[in-house]
């Protein structure tokens, strides 16, 4: 049987997603740059004690106030009931543990409402460097409360790109890619929000990500004017049964029609 309707408001919601998130921040910087637990899962995925203490809080704080949402996070093994919600919280309580574990500021804690498949409600905290991106669907993307731009580079030569270098000089590229400032970043998310400010030009990646990864950043950079797709120029749709993206290309309109040109018609294995 489908879940009631949501009766709270997309204000409600804001206010509460924004302040969940902000108590994230702090309970994930009493971990930051001390010595952690932490473990493997899936083969080669870190987790530490902070990602399960944020999650906990998060769901505490987000799942417990609204029982007719569902729940999608990286930390918490997934339960099909989300699938028939009208609305979903779609969290990474850390993206970019590698990051946080190693003491380095390249964190966040991401957290969306997806309503129908797509974001409608965005919070992205970096607590380590005091930046909280926010976005609301029709209602623009703000970085410590002011209106965020991506820029309006018009070529790749040059560009700032939030990726991993070595993707750029694989010899299967047809042609090789001019020379730009590669800019390393673990959590995948910050690299999308950081087109959304105009702190880099654009983000690639040709490997799998999970809706935890995107969700939030999506909606950032969407209302911040931003474009999101796949390499291969599809939206995302989220809280589907299969969570997982095959690449994404994250850039500023004019750059990311440049960038496109390159990557559309790309087939990439699997």
């Amino acid at each position: 049987m489908p879940a009631p309707e949501p009766e709270f408001s997309r204000s409600d919601d804001r206010t509460l997603l924004n302040e969940a998130v902000r108590e994230a921040g702090r309970i994930a910087l009493t971990f930051y740059q001390t010595k952690l637990k932490t473990w493997m899962k899936d083969g080669d995925s870190i987790v530490t004690e902070a990602d399960i203490a944020v999650n906990d809080q998060l769901q505490k704080a987000l799942a417990h106030a609204r029982p007719a949402y569902g729940w999608l996070s990286e930390e918490t093994e997934d339960d099909a009931g989300r699938l028939s919600r009208a609305r979903v919280w779609v969290v990474d309580p850390i993206d970019g543990t590698r990051a946080f574990a190693k003491g380095k500021p390249h964190f966040t804690i991401s957290v969306a409402l997806v309503e129908n498949g797509r974001p409608v409600l965005a919070a992205l905290f970096n607590p380590a460097t005091d930046e909280f991106f926010e976005a609301e669907a029709g209602a623009g993307a703000l970085l410590n409360g002011k209106a965020i731009r991506p820029g309006r580079r018009t070529e790749i030569a040059g560009a700032r790109m939030a990726a991993h270098g070595p993707m750029f000089k694989h010899p299967a590229w047809p042609a090789p890619w001019p020379e730009m400032e590669i800019i390393e970043r673990n959590s995948v998310a910050y690299r999308i929000a950081l087109v959304a400010c105009d702190a880099v030009d654009a983000a690639i990646a040709l490997n799998g990500k999970n809706d935890w990864d995107l969700a939030a950043a999506d909606l950032i950079l969407t209302e911040s004017g931003g474009r999101f797709t796949s390499h291969d120029g599809k939206i995302f749709i989220y809280n589907r049964e299969v969570t997982r993206h095959r690449s994404m290309v994250a850039a500023g309109p004019e750059l990311y029609e440049v960038l496109f040109q390159r990557l559309g018609a790309l087939k990439l294995p699997g």
